[in-house]
């Protein structure tokens, strides 16, 4: 995924809706900018499969040598598969965190919430402001 073809959250999770089988299922990662910021990654806890989730909610939690750091839901749904490998291998985080790096699945139960991320251009524009 190209993080330009991508829907970014205020706090820092980027969304890929995609259908499947009738339903929109949105992917969804922490952006390469949370990375940076949060360094040095020592665990996630994922969210289950099953799991309803609220947008703008905590869904999971990633944690690094500095802090723990909740990792927000941008849609309201069901998680409907995560990416069992990533806590093994949390380097991907950093290295591809637009691909490799997903960290849920989520089937959208209501899709309001998708008008409320931002698109690339205004996420960088955030981001350069954060990092003034």
């Amino acid at each position: 995924m190209k993080p330009a073809d991508l829907l970014y959250a205020k706090t820092h999770e980027w969304v890929a809706v995609a259908d499947e089988g009738g339903a929109k299922v949105a992917t969804v990662g922490i952006s390469a900018f949370a990375v940076e910021a949060l360094t040095d990654l020592v665990f996630i806890e994922l969210p289950k499969v099953g799991a309803r989730v609220q947008a703008e909610q905590p869904f999971c939690e990633v944690e690094s040598v500095k802090a723990v750091s909740d990792v927000y839901a941008p849609v309201t749904g069901e998680v409907v598969e995560v990416n069992a490998r990533l806590p093994d291998r949390l380097e991907v985080l950093s290295s591809d965190p637009y691909g490799e790096g997903w960290i849920a699945k989520i089937r959208i139960s209501d899709e309001s919430n998708l008008a409320k991320l931002m698109n690339y251009a205004a996420y960088q524009k955030q981001c350069a402001e954060e990092g003034a």
